[in-house]
C-alpha cells in the first residue's frame, strides 16, 4: 500500500489496483479541535465558578473539594481518548481514483466502503474551514448522481492536492483524451473570470432581502405588544429573534462575501466566503433546473437572486442551501451572463427579451401564455403573471407578483411531468402544471392554466423531453460526439384522455 501524499506541483496520476492514499495526518485536528476545546471548557468554567464562588483554599482542590489533580486527569484523559480516536479515523480512511472510480474506505469500528462512478458527478467543491485554512488544507468534496447518499468527502488534504485531485476527476468524466506518453497525468483547467460582485453589493442586499422585513415585523410586534400591555420587560421575550436575525445578516454577508463566477473546460466554477472559503466546479449538462427570483425591495435596485437544482446539492442540510447558489445578488445583464454559461444556446432568437418579459411580465408578451380571466376568482392579483413558454431547448414557467420568480428546466433534465385540479378549479376550467426535478430549492409549477393549454402543454412537453433525452445521451461533455439522427416524437392527437382525476402524472 502506498501511504505517500501528493506534494509539489507535479500533477495527479491515476492509481493502479494497489495504490491507495491517506488524508493528511493533522486532519484528525481540524476536524476534532471543537470536541477537545469543549471539554477543557466545561471543565474549566465549573473550576473558575467554584474559585470565584467559593474562593481558593490553598490547598489542592477547585471545585467543592475535588482535587485538582483529579480534574487534571480527566481532562487530559478526554484529550487522550479523543486523540487516539481521531489518530484511528486518520489511520483507517484510504482513498484511491481510477479510471472509472473514486474508492473511499473508513470507520474503524463499522467500516465504510464507498464506490462512485466518476462519469455520474455532478458537482465537486473545494471548502476551506477556517482552521483547515491556517494549515493549507482543504476539503473535497463532491456529488454523485446515484442513490442513497450522494456527497462523498475527502477531510483534509493540502489545497494544491485537493484542487489537482478534482481536476482528475473532472477530466475523466469529460472523457478527455489523455497525453499518450503520460496517460495518467491531468493539470487543472484554467478559468475565466466572468463577474465579481462587490462587497457593498453583497451588504446591500443582505440589509435590502427578506431578513429585514422579517426584522422590522418583529420590531412592529414588539412595539404594538409593549403600547398594548404597557410592560417593557415584553421586549426581553424577542432578544432571542433579534440574536437570530444578527446571526442571518451574518451568515448571509459572510457566505456570499467575495462572490466570483468564472468559467472553464470543466464547468462553472463559483469561489465565496470570508472565513470559510468554498470553491464549486459545476460540469456542463449537470444543472437540472435554474430559477431566478426577486423580493420587493430588491425591486428599487433591479437585482435578483439565481437558484439551480443539482443532484445531491438539495438533500445536504449542512449547508443551508448556500451551494445552491448560482448567483446570490445580480443585475439583469449578470443575471443574462449566467444563463448563457449554462445554457449557451437559449431556443430562441432573441433571449434578452423573452427571458426580461419572464422576469418582469405579466401579460402575454414574447410567446408567454398566461392564465385565463376565470383565474380572477382564486388569484386576483398574479393571474397575468403566472405564465409558461416553451422555446427549442427549455420551457420557461413564470408566477408570483409580490415575489417574482422565474424557473427554466432544460427539456433534457425534465424528470417527470403533472396536472392537478380541484374541484374548485375544475368547476373553473382551471389546473396546475408541474414539471418535477431533483430535490432542491426549485419546483417548477404553473399555476392555474385553462384546462386546454394544460393538456396541450401536458403532451407537447412530454414529447420534447423524450426527443431531448435521445439528443443529449453524451455525459462525457468534452468527448468526441456521436451525432444521431432522431425523429421528433409526435404529440397524441386526443389529449382529453389524460385528465379523469385530480391528479395525474406521467414519468420517463
Amino acid at each position: 500500500m502506498s501511504e505517500n501524499l501528493l506534494d509539489g506541483e507535479q500533477p495527479f496520476t491515476t492509481d493502479d489496483a494497489e495504490s491507495w492514499h491517506r488524508v493528511h495526518p493533522i486532519s484528525p485536528l481540524v476536524r476534532g479541535w471543537v470536541a477537545v476545546v469543549a471539554v477543557i471548557f466545561i471543565f474549566g468554567r465549573n473550576s473558575l465558578e467554584s474559585v470565584f464562588t467559593r474562593g481558593w483554599d490553598g490547598g489542592d482542590s477547585l471545585t467543592g473539594g475535588t482535587p485538582a489533580l483529579f480534574i487534571a486527569a480527566i481532562v487530559g484523559g478526554a484529550i487522550v481518548i479523543f486523540g487516539a480516536a481521531f489518530f484511528l479515523s486518520w489511520r483507517f480512511t484510504r482513498y484511491q481514483v481510477t479510471d472509472e472510480h473514486v474508492h473511499i474506505n473508513s470507520g474503524v469500528v463499522f467500516r465504510q466502503q464507498r464506490r462512485a462512478r466518476i462519469d455520474r458527478v455532478q458537482a465537486i467543491d473545494v471548502v476551506q474551514p477556517l482552521v483547515a485554512r491556517a494549515f493549507g488544507l482543504a476539503e473535497l468534496k463532491f456529488e454523485v448522481a446515484d442513490g442513497g447518499k450522494s456527497a462523498m468527502k475527502l477531510s483534509f488534504l493540502k489545497l494544491a492536492e485537493a484542487k489537482r485531485l478534482r481536476a482528475a476527476i473532472l477530466a475523466r468524466a469529460a472523457g478527455v483524451a489523455l497525453d499518450p506518453a503520460a496517460p495518467g497525468q491531468v493539470q487543472e483547467a484554467p478559468e475565466t473570470l466572468v463577474l465579481a460582485l462587490k462587497p457593498g453589493r453583497i451588504i446591500g442586499a443582505a440589509l435590502f432581502g427578506s431578513t429585514t422585513i422579517v426584522a422590522v415585523c418583529v420590531i412592529v410586534a414588539a412595539v404594538v405588544a409593549v403600547a398594548w400591555s404597557g410592560e417593557p420587560g415584553i421586549l426581553v421575550g424577542a432578544v432571542p429573534l433579534f440574536i437570530g436575525i444578527g446571526a442571518a445578516y451574518w451568515k448571509n454577508i459572510t457566505g456570499e462575501f467575495n462572490f466570483r463566477v468564472a468559467l472553464s473546460p470543466d464547468g462553472v466554477r463559483l469561489h465565496y466566503g470570508l472565513l470559510e472559503t468554498r470553491s464549486q466546479t459545476i460540469p456542463p449538462g449537470r444543472v437540472q433546473a435554474v430559477g431566478i427570483t426577486q423580493g420587493p425591495l430588491w425591486r428599487l435596485f433591479g437585482w435578483y437572486r439565481v437558484h439551480v437544482n443539482v443532484a445531491g446539492y438539495g438533500t445536504d442540510p449542512s449547508d443551508h442551501g448556500s451551494r445552491t447558489v448560482l448567483l446570490p445578488v445580480g443585475t439583469l445583464d449578470e443575471v443574462m451572463a449566467v444563463l448563457g454559461l449554462l445554457f449557451p444556446d437559449p431556443g430562441v432568437d432573441n433571449p434578452f427579451e423573452v427571458f426580461g418579459a419572464g422576469l418582469r411580465g405579466p401579460g402575454d408578451a414574447h410567446g408567454f401564455v398566461h392564465s385565463p380571466r376565470s383565474a380572477r376568482w382564486i388569484d386576483p392579483l398574479s393571474w397575468r403573471r403566472n405564465a409558461f413558454r416553451a422555446t427549442e431547448t427549455a420551457l420557461l414557467c413564470r408566477r408570483g407578483v409580490i415575489f417574482r420568480s422565474l424557473q427554466v428546466v432544460p427539456h433534457e433534465r425534465t424528470q417527470s411531468l403533472g396536472l392537478r385540479q380541484g374541484p374548485l378549479m375544475a368547476a373553473l376550467g382551471l389546473v396546475d402544471f408541474e414539471l418535477h426535478s431533483t430535490a432542491g430549492p426549485i419546483r417548477p409549477l404553473v399555476h392555474h392554466m385553462s384546462l386546454a393549454n394544460g393538456l396541450q402543454l401536458f403532451d407537447e412537453q412530454a414529447a420534447r423531453a423524450a426527443t431531448a433525452r435521445r439528443i443529449h445521451r453524451n455525459e462525457k461533455w468534452l468527448a468526441t460526439p456521436v451525432v444521431e439522427a432522431v425523429e421528433p416524437v409526435a404529440a397524441p392527437a386526443d389529449t382529453e384522455q389524460h385528465l379523469r382525476t385530480e391528479e395525474h402524472e406521467r414519468g420517463y
